[in-house]
């Protein structure tokens, strides 16, 4: 396919170079999570956008935790967002060289963050700026362009929380958020929630283990209802995002070996479906827990959501996602439509903004992020 005079004249305007500066920018602007250091990111991520031009806002959803909005003002119509953050996951061990110092080596960027999601936010910027040409070569955008980056979507998502919650000043005709897919067109995302359970008994000496009520063991028998559960959710999994599961990621108690163990708890992991709601999940597993008899006899289990990122799915025929293959084509990019694992704060836009999103972006999510060099 062939693209236009204006298609060509706007992609004029993208310099890789300036994306990858702009990148290095953000990645040394250090903002991990947890640490609440985000507001040195976005300050970068400011400067660059009021340089190009675009009317800025800026909202501390927490002290020195801002998220940050960015349009590039068009017509009146239906307007495309643009999606990311600007937290980074903690450098940990293992890096080669300083994780908050760009470098370059074999035509890749390396830096923490670089690829979950610095690179992404730097395109958006960058591709912004290229379409605020448009008019220049006779082409009239419908609506607004305008970049939302959030703050602590690697903890518990209050910033994009606080972003849906605000009133929408115009109507969105899509949103793509530019986590890294590696240009894979993701038309949805499994949603996450953590689960986290107390279970209290009653302490007494281990050699008399009757009189006293061990909460490892109701911990034992909660792990085999959810073990069971995820193996009749596999049974039903969808073609796209395969099926909501279960992971017991942390598990603590007791007090000592001689003792009834009085007290355990255990932290979970429960991938969601665009359709499910991680506390009617609380509610059936609390349910079951009483049905099998677990919450009786001196024993007490607390079952609470303390996160949730609700997943969504946006129709394969969407304008939105056949325009972004057609557009990556163009480019000269492979592409592939498909669903991801992983959770984004796009399932947020989707579910309370009734926008239709999608996933798309620079890196590999699985091969790159969270992890050394």
């Amino acid at each position: 396919m062939s693209l236009s005079e204006a298609e060509a004249g706007v992609l004029s305007h993208i310099n890789a170079d300036t994306v990858a500066m702009l990148t290095a920018s953000l990645v040394e602007a250090a903002s991990e999570n947890p640490g609440g250091t985000e507001g040195a990111a976005v300050d970068v991520l400011e400067k660059a956008c009021r340089s190009a031009g675009f009317s800025v806002a800026t909202r501390e959803v927490a002290p020195g935790r801002p998220n940050l909005t960015a349009t590039m003002a068009a017509g009146d119509g239906p307007g495309l967002m643009l999606l990311g953050h600007s937290d980074v996951v903690p450098a940990g061990p293992g890096w080669t060289a300083d994780p908050y110092r760009a470098r370059y080596a074999d035509g890749r960027l390396y830096g923490r963050g670089a690829t979950d999601m610095k690179g992404g936010l730097a395109a958006a910027v960058v591709a912004m700026q290229a379409l605020s040409h448009a008019a220049a070569y006779g082409a009239e955008l419908t609506g607004p362009v305008r970049l939302v980056c959030t703050v602590d979507e690697e903890e518990h998502g209050i910033g994009v929380r606080d972003f849906v919650s605000q009133h929408a000043d115009h109507e969105f005709a899509g949103c793509i958020v530019a986590e890294p897919t590696d240009l894979e067109v993701v038309r949805g995302c499994r949603g996450a929630s953590y689960i986290e359970i107390d279970i209290t008994g009653r302490a007494a000496h281990s050699g008399r283990p009757a009189d006293g009520r061990n909460a490892i063991n109701a911990a034992a028998s909660i792990v085999d209802l959810i073990r069971f559960d995820h193996d009749q959710l596999a049974m039903t999994a969808d073609d796209l995002l395969g099926s909501g599961t279960w992971n017991v990621g942390t598990i603590a108690g007791g007090q000592g070996i001689s003792v009834v163990a009085p007290m355990c708890s255990l932290g979970i992991d429960r991938r969601l479906m665009p359709d499910e709601d991680a506390h009617r999940i609380a509610d059936d597993l609390r349910r079951a827990i009483t049905q099998a008899g677990i919450d009786s006899d001196g024993v007490d289990v607390d079952v609470r959501v303390t996160m949730e990122m609700p997943g969504f799915a946006t129709e394969e025929s969407h304008p939105l996602v056949s325009a972004t293959v057609a557009a990556l084509t163009d480019a000269g990019a492979t592409t592939s439509v498909g669903g991801w694992s992983a959770a984004c704060d796009g399932g947020f836009v989707s579910r309370d903004l009734g926008i239709p999103s999608i996933v798309c972006g620079p890196g590999e999510i699985h091969s790159q992020a969270h992890q050394p060099d």
